[in-house]
């Protein structure tokens, strides 16, 4: 794996300051890599041509083959967290230690993400084996996700690290003694749940013996029914951990208060578990949502078991929590980068086209089209830099997105031109809207005197049968009108300031 340079940036919806996307990256709570897999596409291209069709078999039979497609990867940047966590000191320093970073157990477990990747997947995980720059071992758990827009190229890669190496030491160091499994249970860095299942296994049981044979067509007649279930668990014992992360004092206090950590969102995602339960399935794994004493949403992958002895009775299930909030946040961020144009926040040109051909299939009217086109960038990039300019950019952005209301949307379709799709808009709302961004822009320039930002718009509605993209060049065609008469203006027209400096 070798480096290359990068640099990003990006404004807070509300008030913008440059560099805000970098920072996300930078203090993200979790381990995050950015990393160029460009030459690996590359590499399976070629082993495609050369006839290779079961990459896995192909790794395992030359386990130096899974260090040649580590060595095609390049490490574009790291964040903080990183640096910690594998003990380097900079990029530099982790880029030139990488052989001792990725070793031994690693390219063991590298063949299960390639292998993924091979087989036409943007996203993968694994678990495996790093080592920091001292030589400790580190269990982690690797997920990593082509960014939206390099699904042809793989020339960007995302990918996480979160390290368990406290879990994995745990469990591979687990003993069989009573004693030593309680203390493993009072002090895990998972959160450990034991529960009593066993009125909820009699409730189900009641509801077979009624005839029922199938459980979601039961509750999606009777859904009190999945309340009643989760009001009948017993919550038998937790761990620290558990206390921890619920932001709880004491366990009683944690168990006095457990409606507040299971409601909302949680009751479909139980609703399932019941579903699983009742076809039989004693072990279960699902991403869920609970709730802190404070308030405060957390997402968690659940692991469900029905302890060993207890398959009869369901009076003793062991639940395990891992808190994966970082990595939902990580990827919703990835989401939002995906769909959004990072100077402006406003939505970017792939958003754009999706949302048009999607109003097209519901084939629902009226829907009007409104296309902006920046006057005067290019003057004030030259006169006052392109700063300046993306200033100017951001405070379009600003201008758009509260002219707006969903379902509408602003995006950014070009340098210096946005479009507005307004669903449900007639003429005469579109009209509405238009004077609406011009009132705004008026109040905009109130606090920006030094550099005017000045748009010039114009706005169609779909007539029965067009397509939206013809409604859109007749919004182009209105936009340029619009834009003539403002350089016609004297002391705008261009060619007339021309023969003046002549």
């Amino acid at each position: 794996m070798t480096s290359e340079n990068n640099s990003s940036g990006a404004e807070p919806h509300s008030q913008p300051s440059p560099g805000d996307d970098e920072k996300m990256f930078d203090l993200a709570p979790v381990s995050l890599w950015l990393e160029d897999y460009s030459e690996l596409k590359a590499l399976f291209e070629e082993w495609r041509a050369d006839g290779i069709t079961d990459l896995g078999a192909y790794l395992k039979a030359d386990p130096q083959r899974a260090k040649q497609c580590a060595d095609r990867i390049k490490l574009v940047k790291v964040n903080q967290r990183t640096l910690r966590l594998f003990e380097a000191e900079s990029l530099d320093h982790l880029v030139a230690n990488l052989d001792r970073v990725f070793r031994d157990d690693m390219l063991n477990t590298h063949g299960d993400e390639l292998v993924q990747m091979w087989e036409g997947q943007h996203k993968f995980f694994s678990n495996t084996v790093n080592y920091t720059l001292s030589g400790r071992r580190l269990d982690i758990e690797l997920s990593g996700s082509i960014l939206p827009g390099h699904e042809e190229t793989w020339d960007r890669v995302l990918v996480a690290v979160l390290d368990v190496t406290e879990r994995e030491s745990a469990r591979r160091d687990l003993a069989g003694s009573e004693q030593y499994a309680r203390g493993l249970f009072a002090h895990s860095p998972v959160s450990l749940w034991v529960e009593d299942f066993s009125q909820v296994k009699q409730l189900l049981e009641e509801v077979r013996s009624q005839g029922i044979t199938d459980l979601r067509v039961f509750t999606d007649v009777h859904p009190e029914f999945v309340e009643r279930c989760m009001s009948e668990i017993r919550v038998i014992d937790v761990n620290r951990h558990t206390l921890e992360m619920f932001k709880a004092p004491d366990k009683d206090a944690l168990l006095d208060r457990i409606n507040e950590v299971f409601r909302d969102d949680m009751q479909p995602h139980f609703r399932e578990q019941l579903i699983d339960l009742w076809d039989g399935k004693l072990f279960q794994q699902r991403e869920v949502v609970n709730y802190a004493l404070d308030g405060s949403m957390l997402h968690v992958h659940l692991q469900f078991s029905v302890l060993p002895g207890h398959e009869r009775t369901w009076s003793q299930v062991q639940v395990a929590l891992t808190d994966i909030t970082a990595r939902k946040k990580a990827e919703a961020y990835l989401e939002f980068l995906g769909k959004h144009d990072p100077l402006t926040k406003l939505c970017n040109r792939r958003f754009f086209v999706e949302e048009m051909n999607r109003l097209e299939r519901l084939n629902r009217s009226p829907v009007s089209v409104i296309i902006a086109d920046m006057n005067e960038l290019k003057s004030v990039n030259d006169r006052l830099g392109h700063a300046a300019g993306d200033s100017l950019l951001r405070r379009a952005g600003e201008v758009l997105m509260e002219a707006i209301d969903t379902p509408s949307s602003a995006s950014r379709i070009g340098g210096d031109e946005f479009a507005l799709l307004l669903p449900n808009a007639d003429e005469e709302d579109a009209r509405v809207v238009v004077a609406t961004i011009r009132k705004l822009l008026a109040l905009n320039n109130t606090f920006y005197s030094a550099a005017p930002l000045s748009l010039s718009v114009g706005a169609a509605t779909a007539r029965p049968g067009e397509r939206l993209e013809a409604v859109m060049q007749r919004a182009d065609a209105a936009m340029y009108i619009d834009k003539n008469d403002y350089y016609a203006q004297p002391k705008r027209d261009r060619r007339r300031r021309a023969k003046a400096a002549a």
